[in-house]
């Protein structure tokens, strides 16, 4: 896999000089080499991978300059074809690490200033202009819904069909909870997704925008509270505007990430990543 990823970069950027290049087993959607020690090539495993990294790549191109906090720059490209194996991107390696729940819950002194950076990036990110799109946030919450009833519910006890069905039917009812503006989300703003220096307890990047596009600025804090808990999440709150407003909508998306996990290892095959998703749901 190296060899062959390595072939591909040199074929494209042939007056590139690799010396060392190792795989990154982190990525779900991504096979991640890095190489020399100092730069991240991204290669989609899926079709659906090559839409996400294309859309990913005009994303961070739109907000180069406009965040505090660093984010990949995709220097190296290669989009134009449709082959899984071909297609990639490559960026300058972000200094830091996951910000892993377990290593972050044991320096509880420093969440304030790191919520403080967080929030930040995230006040920064969703003032960046969207698309003048009509964005149908019900739509896309009812079509996820379909989904997993049509895939996921085949699978699952009778109890936890009627969990999911609660939790979607009464958040649907409420038609004040989906009155907002949409603006930029970077739509997977998780641990994984957050670097950090955990000797000096600061976020250094923020990376992977394949799921960033116009979207509920609630989605992202949701992304906050599986990883890190409601404690931290209400403290990030205080720090946005009506960030008191939004939880409901918080709760709500959290609640549906594990089954998204598990529409994804349907959806493209990945037998991992359903059965990660269904643990709970049998």
């Amino acid at each position: 896999m190296v060899s062959t990823y390595e072939k591909r970069i040199k074929e494209v950027y042939p007056e590139l000089m690799i010396t060392h290049s190792e795989m990154n087993d982190i990525g779900q959607n991504n096979d991640v080499l890095i190489v020399n020690r100092s730069l991240v090539f991204r290669f989609p495993k899926y079709m659906e991978g090559i839409r996400k990294l294309k859309h990913e790549t005009s994303v961070l191109e739109k907000i180069k300059g406009n965040v505090g906090l660093a984010v990949p720059y995709p220097l190296y490209q290669s989009l134009e074809t449709e082959e899984v194996g071909k297609v990639f991107t490559g960026y300058e390696l972000i200094d830091g690490e996951p910000m892993w729940p377990e290593s972050f819950k044991e320096n509880e002194n420093y969440h304030e200033k790191i919520a403080s950076q967080l929030v930040g990036f995230l006040l920064e990110l969703h003032s960046q202009p969207v698309d003048d799109v009509e964005i149908d946030i019900r739509g896309s919450i009812e079509d996820l819904y379909e989904r997993f009833k049509e895939n996921l519910f085949p699978h699952m006890s009778e109890k936890a069909r009627l969990d999911v069905c609660h939790h979607f039917d009464s958040f649907l009812s409420k038609n004040e909870l989906l009155d907002f503006q949409p603006v930029l989300i970077h739509g997977d703003f998780g641990s994984s997704n957050i670097l950090w220096d955990a000797k000096r307890y600061e976020v250094t990047g923020i990376i992977d925008f394949g799921e960033a596009g116009a979207g509920d600025p609630a989605y992202d804090f949701a992304g906050l509270l599986s990883s890190y808990g409601e404690h931290f999440v209400r403290m990030c709150l205080n720090m946005y505007p009506n960030g008191d407003h939004i939880f409901d909508r918080i709760n709500f998306y959290r609640g549906t990430f594990a089954l998204q996990e598990a529409l994804h290892g349907v959806e493209n095959d990945d037998p991992e990543a359903f059965e990660n998703g269904m643990k709970g749901y049998r």
